[in-house]
Parts: C-alpha cells; structure tokens; sequence
C-alpha cells in the first residue's frame, strides 16, 4: 500500500434524508483515513414546508458528527437544488484543496473506500489522461480484469477528481445535441446502449436538471478516462424511493462490499474492452436500460414539472 501524506477532504451533499444520511455518515466514520480527512457538508434548504421537518433532522444530526479531522457544515438558506448544490460545492472545495472525494447522502461505503479513493488520486494525480475515480462498480463479475480498470463511462456514486480536470465542467445539453456528430454521441452512448444520451436530451428539454451526465460529457470531450474498482467500495442504499433523482430499483446493488487496500491500478492508460462489453451486456440484459427507467420514473413524478 502506498504511503499516504495527504488525504483528500470528503464533501458530502445532504438534504431532507436523516436516516440515509446517517448510515453515510456512519459508514465513513468505520474508515481508516477518517481521522485524517476533512469533511465539508452541504445541506440544501427546503424547497417546501413538507420538507422542513426532514432538513431540520438532517440538520440537527450532522450538526453532532465527529470523528473526522474537521467538521465544516454549509446551511443553504434557501433550496439550491442537487445539481447546483453539487456543482457549486465541488468547485468551492476542489479549488480550496486541489482534490476533492464526493458522496451524496444515500452512498454507503466500506471501511477501505478512503484508502482506495486517495490511493488512486495520488496514482493518477500526473496522469492527466485519468479525469474520475469512482468508488462503485456495476454489480458484474470483472475478475479477470484485474483489482480496477479505465473506460470511457462515469459513475458518481462516490467519486473524486482533481481541480485542474473539474475546471473545464460546462453545463450546456444545447452545445452537445447541436454540436457533436452521431457518431459521438452513439460512442458518448456507449455504443448504443441508451444509457446516457437521454439523460442529455431530457436536460434539453427541461424535464430533469442533472449534473453528472455534463461532468461526463465533458470527460468524453476531452478524451478523457475514468477509473472504476473491479469489486465496488460503495452501495447506493437511495433507490427506495426516497431519492430526488431515482425511484425504486434494485438491479444495481452490489451486496458484499470491497475491502481490499493493496490495489493494483492499471499503469497502461487504456478502455479496458473486456469491462466495457460486460457493462454493454449488464445494461442489455435489463428491460430498459437504468437511465431509462430512472427518467420515465421521474416524468411520472413530476408531470411536467421542471425538477430542483
């Protein structure tokens, strides 16, 4: 395991969830490197007054949390919305401390996520081919492709990145859709997958307000590549229902989770092709692809609501 002088600070994005926020925050606490990492909360405003009650809990638990090297809470007085809380709140702390590790408030993680994620920042931090390292990984068997591998696509369920990547982030889902050749966008797609293009076209059409499909578009424009573990180091414990952005879905969690810290990361900065066709498989094999499902739960929801 490599030496570790530094540890990227962790921010963490919460709003109206006391109860997930709780195990995150309990989960991150069991880390190794939880000691040695700053912690910056974000805790969005409520958008109503059906949602105060749940944001004051939020609140009045983040307000007793200990553990970490140091504890700094960021209160929005009014409702930010996620995609521009996480935006705004990534680049505040990313520009502060040159890296930066991201979880939401549904990401449960095992006591070696920190290990992995700072290790992997330290390995990558010259290597500017590497933009995202994320801290999950779909729920397939990738044994044989080694501890971690690159490829194209971007998972935000516990990530990091580096200032000097996240400068170029640029919202604009009009640039992408006017711009880009089919033959991009089908690539951006994972070759078809339906995936993540319509993430894009919804964001168009005002029917969702998301960020992380941008960071990935901006990632793939760049030509940039993104560092998955093999076996996850997180689990999404959001999609009950409760989530902004997810409605119920249980085809991606991971069960066991990794608590290997002795990783062999890839040194040849390629796409692993082998991970790639097994996600193409995983994502064929469903009934409609994740993204899909998720964007008709929410139209569902909002019935031509712009979502915060």
């Amino acid at each position: 395991m490599e030496s570790l002088k530094s540890y990227a600070p962790v921010v963490l994005f919460v709003y109206n969830r006391p109860r997930h926020t709780k195990q995150t925050v309990d989960a991150l606490k069991l880390n190794d490197g939880a000691k040695k990492t700053d912690l910056i909360i974000y805790s969005d405003a409520p958008k109503n007054d059906e949602s105060k009650p749940q944001v004051n809990s939020v609140r009045d638990h983040i307000r007793k949390i200990d553990g970490f090297k140091s504890v700094r809470i960021i209160e929005r007085e009014e409702n930010w919305g996620l995609a521009q809380s996480i935006i705004q709140g990534v680049t505040e702390v990313v520009n502060q401390y040159g890296k930066v590790i991201v979880l939401e408030d549904d990401i449960v993680t095992s006591p070696a996520f920190l290990q992995f994620m700072n290790q992997a920042l330290k390995f990558y931090e010259n290597e500017k081919k590497v933009w995202h390292i994320s801290g999950w990984n779909y729920p397939i068997d990738f044994k044989e492709v080694g501890d971690a591998f690159l490829w194209r696509g971007m998972n935000c369920w516990g990530w990091a990145t580096w200032a000097d990547r996240w400068q170029y982030f640029e919202k604009d889902p009009e640039a992408l859709i006017s711009e880009w050749t089919d033959e991009e966008k089908s690539r951006f797609d994972l070759d078809g997958t339906g995936l993540y293009w319509s993430q894009v076209e919804a964001n168009a059409n005002d029917e969702i307000n998301t960020w992380a499909i941008f960071w990935y578009a901006t990632i793939f424009y760049n030509q940039g590549i993104c560092l998955n573990p093999s076996v996850s180091y997180g689990e999404n414990i959001g999609h009950d229902g409760t989530g902004v952005h997810c409605g119920v879905d249980t085809t991606h969690f991971v069960g066991e989770l990794n608590n290997k810290i002795d990783i062999v990361f890839p040194s040849q900065i390629y796409e692993s092709t082998d991970a790639v066709m097994k996600i193409k498989e995983f994502q064929k094999g469903l009934k409609r692809p994740f993204a899909v499902r998720v964007l008709s739960k929410i139209s569902t929801i909002l019935v031509g609501r712009r979502l915060l």
